[in-house]
């Protein structure tokens, strides 16, 4: 099905025929011209079933008989086919909460997560006649893509390249966004923004998840640190050298750098220690 335009005419118009076609009639049955009053009255009623009010970013699907003749979007009074059967569908942006789901990533982990679906709809012959109950046709296939778009992704990518859904959500949402417009098309339904709202480890691996993110944080502060010692050391030693202000040989080089090390490194506060005799 595709939407095409209804017939219709000007409400107003019409609203002054059937006035007119009632009052004739009544007027005519006084004068005992039963027949013909009665038949401009059963018109004017016929052309009443006709006429409807649209509000805005509201629309009607018309049928007659069972076939499709028509979508009436524009707002206003409207006189359309007589006795046809008109179906209201909304034009307004709509959200849509995505329950709670519970998805494994990528590598097996069981996550939480959850999303938010802006949609509206874009053709009402769609939504009216090539799905059943549109709004829930978009409810089950906002879940299937959130759960598929999900099982693609690592919660979380600390060691290796590419996306992750804690650290690329613009990513993953236009990831969402594309594949539910795929799902979504063959009910006439525009996907307008898809984003992440809940995101979690689940409550059973969660303590456990916590403790490797915190002691991927230790790792990666510990290297740094590392190599800023690294390169402090490297320049004291340079400092040393080029001033002349001590010699030393590769020994006691050697114990210096330790030293260094083991204070600038250490997370506790260094003790020193006073050497009152020489270095040898």
């Amino acid at each position: 099905m595709k939407e095409k335009k209804a017939w219709v005419l000007n409400g107003y118009l019409a609203v002054v025929i059937f006035l007119a076609l009632i009052v004739a009639g009544i007027a005519l049955i006084f004068q005992t011209q039963f027949i013909v009053g009665s038949a401009l009255i059963l018109i004017g009623l016929l052309l009443s079933s006709g006429i409807v009010v649209v509000q805005p970013n509201k629309s009607y699907v018309v049928t007659f008989f069972g076939s499709y003749t028509g979508t009436i979007r524009e707002p206003g009074l409207w006189l359309t086919i007589p006795l046809s059967m008109r179906k209201s569908v909304s034009l307004r942006v709509r959200n849509f909460n995505s329950k709670t789901l519970k998805v494994n990533d990528v590598e097996g982990n069981p996550i939480e997560i959850a999303a938010v679906i802006v949609f509206k709809v874009v053709d009402t012959a769609k939504a009216i006649f090539d799905v059943d109950k549109y709004e829930q046709f978009v409810e089950i296939q906002s879940e299937t893509a959130l759960r598929h778009v999900t099982s693609r992704y690592p919660y979380d990518n600390v060691r290796s390249d590419g996306y992750s859904l804690r650290g690329n959500s613009e990513e993953v949402a236009g990831q969402l966004t594309i594949e539910l417009q795929e799902r979504l098309k063959v009910a006439g339904v525009e996907v307008m923004e898809a984003r992440l709202t809940h995101l979690a480890y689940a409550t059973e691996i969660a303590g456990a998840m916590l403790q490797r993110q915190q002691a991927n944080a230790i790792l990666d502060a510990r290297q740094i640190i590392v190599e800023g010692a690294m390169g402090m050391v490297q320049m004291a030693v340079e400092r040393l050298e080029k001033d002349n202000v001590v010699q030393l040989d590769e020994e006691r080089k050697a114990a210096m750098i330790n030293n260094l090390l083991v204070a600038i490194v250490s997370d506790r506060s260094a003790q020193p220690v006073i050497n009152t005799g020489t270095l040898y």
